[in-house]
């Protein structure tokens, strides 16, 4: 139940603070004073969206805060939960627009998203305005009326679970089918593809390789000059460094024979004398293997060049090639297996299509139960609301075949509606009375609003194109769902006014060149000064105070015998 709304900034609404109770919530007031704004804000809690023309001149940010009491709510307490936010027996929401476009949304003061701000929000609230109207209107939406008035909205998620599977199949076998009709062509040019590089038979950096061994092929000569050169500086020459390394090793001998404690160690020239020696003979051998091959060249070259065009077909990489190759190996493998693949999906198909098929007829045959049962109901409903010759039905257009399964069943739902003896039925959105369409919402909502689930209905505009006695009986039937319900409703009539629970009025006065909307709950007197002012206008008489008086009591007597939640 929604306990207080606070609305900052928004609109032509400075501040504005109002508390509300069980039962049934009149918000009255002359025209423009603010009214529909209130259930504007309203709207932005259930995930509306929100523009920077909604915040009052001259102010940054709009804000609207609603507290809900969720004690007895155990679904909306486990939904809160689930998001993760805190669950308590209270429930604070709050939306903030920004010019700069910065909006922030809140759950129990945490921060959270539009769509979770929605997901409550929807749990909570129900507006049936202007919006409500067109929602009936649409055909497209009967079939949801419907399933949530027959509880079969479990059902229907059962089915959809189904239809998201057989989809699925569906789509895998149109794949698999189109990748058979290609597939010859494609197998085709995989195989020459991959031919390609099986002759030429790449190896794992081959094309490093085979630059290196270019490179030295072309610079033979020089490598070889540059060898024998070394060896004989090394070994090669009397004056080499061998030699020379030789001379000092017997110098180094002659020393010691004199001065015992020369302490340089005669092994480490050895050693460098040993290693300096197997180099030059390095050296020697290398160059006597050099020559140049001008045979191996063009082959390096050739091999070279039918790598590099691999290369380039293939990603600009020996590595990519290989790659490639063993892609191409893979697809070859899975096209092989695609007949396969069909033969099973399309079996699996069979299976799905056939508990598709059992579980669509279930769900439409317990919607054409539930059908009967509402045409029943609303039908008893727009009787009381002054329409007595007025005929409801509920129309079926299904087919059983395959190809009719939709994500909501084989099911083209549509309500119709015969508003006077002898007249032929026609859709709802045919309807061209505003009256008779405001009686139908309401007649739906009053029968919606024994099996739904949402704790607080707001009307607006409900009283559209109506007056008199039908007004009263709308007033009845407002009171009646406030049995079951809280209901907030915006009325311009006092034959509805006068059913109220509590009387919020709303007024609007202009303040420094600025026009400021506020709200008031009225007590009893006020309550019959607001509903005369309703029945005869601005000058108040006694007379029209005692017919205030009269409704009011009225309201209450009636109230009282058919057991509904009195005043």
């Amino acid at each position: 139940m929604l306990n207080e709304l606070s609305i900052k900034n928004f609109a032509i609404i400075d501040e504005l603070h109002l508390t509300l109770g069980e039962g049934l919530n009149v918000i009255t007031g002359e025209t423009g004073a603010g009214k529909s704004i209130i259930i504007g804000a309203v709207s932005l809690l259930l995930g509306d969206r929100a523009a920077s023309d909604m915040i009052r001149s001259q102010a940054d940010a709009a804000t609207v805060e609603a507290v809900f009491d969720v004690s007895g709510n155990e679904r909306v307490r486990r939904k809160i939960a689930d998001m993760g936010f805190p669950e308590e027996g209270t429930l604070i929401l709050r939306r903030i627009i920004s010019r700069s476009g910065k909006n922030k949304v809140f759950i129990n003061g945490q921060a959270a998203t539009l769509s979770n701000l929605s997901s409550v929000g929807e749990m909570l609230i129900n507006i049936c305005g202007q919006h409500e109207h067109q929602v009936i209107l649409n055909a497209e939406n009967h079939i949801d009326i419907l399933d949530e008035f027959g509880g079969l909205l479990s059902a229907r998620e059962n089915y959809g679970l189904m239809y998201n599977d057989y989809q699925r199949i569906k789509q895998g076998i149109a794949e698999l089918i189109t990748l058979r009709n290609r597939r010859e062509e494609k197998m085709e040019w995989l195989r020459f593809q991959l031919k390609e590089i099986e002759e030429i038979h790449p190896r794992e950096n081959e094309d490093a390789a085979l630059s290196d061994e270019k490179k030295i092929l072309l610079n033979v000569q020089k490598i070889s000059d540059w060898a024998d050169e070394a060896y004989d500086l090394l070994y090669g020459t009397e004056a080499s460094i061998v030699t020379r390394l030789k001379d000092v090793q017997n110098r180094i001998r002659e020393i010691k024979k004199i001065d015992r404690q020369f302490s340089l160690d005669e092994a480490e020239i050895e050693n460098a004398l040993i290693t300096l020696q197997e180099a030059s003979l390095s050296l020697r051998d290398y160059a006597k293997n050099l020559f140049f091959n001008a045979e191996r060249l063009t082959e390096v070259d050739e091999r070279l060049e039918r790598i590099n065009r691999l290369k380039r077909k293939h990603g600009g990489s020996l590595e990519n090639v290989l790659k490639r190759k063993r892609e191409m190996e893979k697809e070859l493998e899975e096209a092989f297996s695609v007949e396969e693949s069909l033969k099973k999906l399309e079996a699996e198909e069979k299976t799905v299509v056939e508990k598709l098929r059992q579980s669509a007829l279930g769900l439409s045959e317990s919607r054409k139960k539930a059908a009967r049962r509402l045409q029943d109901a609303v039908e008893k409903e727009i009787h009381a609301l002054n329409m007595p010759h007025a005929l409801f039905s509920v129309r079926f257009r299904n087919s059983e075949t395959q190809d009719a399964f939709g994500p909501k069943g084989v099911d083209d739902v549509e309500f119709y509606l015969t508003a006077n003896q002898g007249e032929e039925a026609k859709p709802l959105n045919k309807i061209a009375s505003g009256g008779e369409l405001s009686r139908i919402v309401l007649a739906l909502k009053n029968v919606l609003s024994r099996t739904g689930s949402v704790a607080s209905m707001v009307f607006d505009e409900v009283d559209n194109g109506i007056g008199g006695g039908v007004a009263e009986i709308v007033g009845r039937k407002l009171k009646a769902v406030s049995a079951n319900h809280q209901v907030i409703c915006i009325t311009h009539l006092p034959q509805i006014a006068c059913y109220g629970d509590k009387h919020i009025y709303v007024s609007k006065k202009t303040s420094k060149g600025r026009t400021v909307t506020s709200v008031e709950e009225l007590d009893e007197e006020r309550r019959i000064e607001e509903i005369s002012r309703m029945l005869g206008g601005v000058n108040l008489t006694e007379t029209t105070k005692k017919h205030a008086r009269e409704m009011i009591h009225q309201a209450r007597l009636l109230s009282l015998k058919s057991g509904e939640k009195t005043c």
